[in-house]
């Protein structure tokens, strides 16, 4: 039996995020979690068949959605003043401390797009992930977006993207059609990175260290945002985590393209899901090794 249970999770200041359970039998009694955090600007929905695949090999999956987004929107976006430090410290904190305290018993497993895999690194009870595998990951910094697609992610993200939030107070990204709407602190950081996680406040990367268990990132060479300089760039703030970055491109599954969102198509079922599920189960890859960091240790 296949059960989908929608319910509410409290992010740790009290505010209400929509999430899904995806697991099959009459009652969750997992012995792995599998939670999933969202790309910015895309609703947990998107996840939802990647979650139900998980669910069908016994896992307890979770997708939610980040405040002012999708299940998580409030009435009004001009009036939410939030980030994704907010996204990470307070949302994403929420949810694992739920999964943590109702499944005390359950490894945790956390499977990050995009921004999704920054999240872990702000909550400061990530130390309870058992493996986090990520995918395109990292957090928008101009300077590592591939080369040909640079001045137009500039002009688009960087640009446009702030004039309208100003005029606007959120970024209608549903009106344009780009991505779901944003709160305008979330376009906001994403507009105006830096290329250190510290700014502007180095307590936002205290947390990174204490994520102890292995990472496996992905990047995808048809992929403008999640090259291997911003993957890179990201997996370099988790020290405490053996990271393991491979590549993939199309070509290795006779395709033309896969780029930044595709990797939880459904047609990736029986290859590019279940290399995940093997390493998720076993830490086994498949894929060429691009660059492996040892965790550090404690002196």
């Amino acid at each position: 039996m296949r059960i989908e249970s929608p319910i509410q999770i409290e992010a740790t200041d009290g505010y209400l995020l929509g999430a899904t359970l995806f697991y099959t039998g009459d009652a969750p009694l997992p012995g792995r979690i599998a939670i999933i955090n969202c790309a910015t600007g895309v609703k947990a929905a998107y996840y939802a068949r990647y979650a139900r695949f998980l669910a069908e090999h016994g896992y307890l999956a979770i997708t939610w959605d980040y405040r002012g987004i999708g299940a998580s929107r409030t009435d009004s976006l001009r009036r939410l003043r939030a980030g994704k430090f907010d996204w990470g410290s307070k949302d994403f904190e929420g949810i694992l401390q739920w999964a943590a305290n109702n499944f005390p018993d359950s490894a945790i497993h956390v499977i990050g797009h995009s921004i999704g895999g920054v999240m872990p690194g702000y909550a400061a009870s990530n130390w309870r992930i058992d493996r986090l595998l990520i995918v395109g990951a990292q957090y928008a910094y101009w300077r590592d977006y591939a080369p040909a697609a640079r001045k137009r992610m500039l002009l688009k993200w960087h640009v446009l993207m702030p004039l309208l939030t100003a005029v606007a107070g959120y970024f209608p990204g549903r009106l344009l059609g780009w991505l779901e709407d944003l709160p305008a602190g979330v376009a906001r950081e994403w507009a105006f990175r830096r290329a250190k996680l510290e700014h502007p406040d180095a307590a936002r990367v205290q947390y990174f260290g204490n994520l102890g268990g292995p990472t496996l990132a992905y990047t995808i060479s048809d992929d403008p945002f999640g090259t291997p300089a911003a993957v890179t760039r990201l997996l370099h703030y988790y020290t405490g985590s053996a990271r393991t970055l491979v590549s993939l491109a199309p070509a290795d599954l006779h395709i033309r393209e896969i780029g930044h969102f595709a990797f939880f198509h459904e047609r990736f079922r029986q290859s590019l899901w279940n290399e995940t599920l093997q390493w998720l189960n076993s830490g086994a890859t498949r894929r060429r090794i691009l660059e492996e960091w040892p965790a550090a240790t404690a002196s």
